[in-house]
């Protein structure tokens, strides 16, 4: 064939709504065969419910619904061994999306139990520690919590207050977290402390805490007016007493506590999606059957405005979810990564609700619909593992050089 010669191009296939990049295109059998799973249990299992559970502030059968997500695999889902399902990083992120896309509690649920609880002792716990709790939470018998959060120290962890001491062979921790999700029904708790024992930054310590340890309280947070849906709790030692290998004993500092956040935060970087395309789908629907002078508002310039902008910012998300989590299979994703994809897709997630909340009007309030609900959830997911203003300023540290933390 001449240089001359043109190259007739394939058939082209008709342009998809639901996929308009053709993202669908870099997923594998597997990889399609879990998204489309969680998507089944979450439309069986979530969806006919949530608007209830979310205008009562409660997630009853919350022991059910974890055993059932550890039946799918969903719990601990990228880690190794132990009745873990040793999923890639992208397909953790699959399903993170699709459970998001129901709603964040339930995608909260699953984030702190395996990202958080279970990846903490798995990472830097001993094989006793192991062996003891992570096939029940990988199974979803055992709920886990993590403590890190405090009611005085959020952006701050290295301030906690939380104090661990030494008492003959054993630890004795007291103190207060807040903000805990799951904390009410967890069976076992990861609690940041203080020691004292600071040579070189090491003062800080992770414990395993069994939730029937005397002194271990965990009163529920009531009037939240986001993530509704959700267990969130306050944790409360009062001279809890643990043997000396209830410490983790590999994680010393705040590298510890920091790196399993990394490894949660990557998981929001794919769920905000989920709120995002839920919000986007309503729109879309709502635009094309919702008759205002004479048509469909989906026919008006301004509307079609919206969404095209909002499809944009959907998909673009999705494609750096995409390419974070192969940078995580890959063993190449620094924490400065996940910080711009969180920062970015969760601001982004917020501001395609609010936009789909115009198109569907005073509609877009209703519980019939999931954009405000999916908007008000967004506000706390903006918020918890790393704040707006933190990710800023820990990409600002990376461009720069310069740490403008302190």
């Amino acid at each position: 064939m001449s240089s001359t010669e043109s190259v007739k191009p394939s058939k082209l296939p008709p342009f998809d709504a639901g996929d308009p990049l053709g993202i669908d295109d870099l997923l594998g059998p597997d990889d399609l065969a879990i998204r489309d799973t969680v998507r089944a249990w979450a439309a069986d299992r979530v969806l006919p419910h949530i608007a209830e559970w979310y205008e009562k502030g409660e997630l009853p059968g919350i022991r059910e619904l974890a055993r059932e997500l550890g039946a799918l695999g969903a719990l601990g889902m990228s880690l190794d061994g132990y009745g873990c399902a040793g999923a890639s990083a992208v397909q953790y992120g699959l399903a993170c999306l699709e459970l998001e896309a129901a709603d964040s509690g339930i995608r909260s649920l699953v984030s702190v139990q395996g990202s958080l609880a279970m990846y903490a002792i798995h990472r830097f716990g001993s094989e006793e520690q192991k062996l003891r709790w992570l096939p029940g939470m990988a199974a979803g018998e055992t709920i886990g919590c993590f403590g890190l959060t405090e009611p005085d120290h959020g952006s701050d962890p290295g301030a906690m207050r939380t104090y661990a001491r030494r008492d003959g062979e054993d630890w004795v921790l007291d103190g207060r977290k807040m903000w805990i999700t799951n904390g009410s029904v967890a069976g076992v708790a990861i609690v940041w402390a203080q020691t004292g024992q600071d040579d070189g930054g090491r003062g800080i310590r992770g414990f395993v805490v069994p939730t029937d340890a005397p002194g271990f309280s965990a009163p529920e947070i009531r009037h939240k007016w986001s993530l509704r849906a959700s267990v969130t709790s306050e944790l409360v030692l009062d001279d809890v007493r643990l043997p000396a290998d209830a410490v983790l004993p590999d994680a010393t500092g705040l590298r510890g506590p920091l790196s399993c956040l990394s490894h949660a935060r990557y998981g929001i970087v794919w769920g905000a999606m989920g709120a995002a395309r839920s919000g986007f789908e309503s729109a879309l629907d709502y635009a094309r059957t919702r008759q205002q002078f004479g048509r469909p508002i989906g026919g008006f310039q301004l509307t079609q405005a919206k969404l095209a902008d909002m499809a944009v910012e959907l998909h673009k998300g999705v494609l750096l979810a995409h390419h974070l989590g192969r940078r995580m299979d890959a063993g190449r994703l620094r924490p400065e990564q996940v910080s711009f994809g969180k920062l970015n897709n969760v601001r982004e997630a917020i501001e395609i609700c609010r936009t789909a909340r115009t198109i569907l009007g005073a509609n877009g309030i209703s519980l019939e619909y999931p954009v405000m609900r999916h908007a008000t959830n967004l506000e706390s997911v903006l918020t918890y593992e790393g704040t707006v203003e933190m990710h800023q300023l820990v990409l600002g540290k990376a461009l720069t050089g310069l740490d403008a933390f302190r």
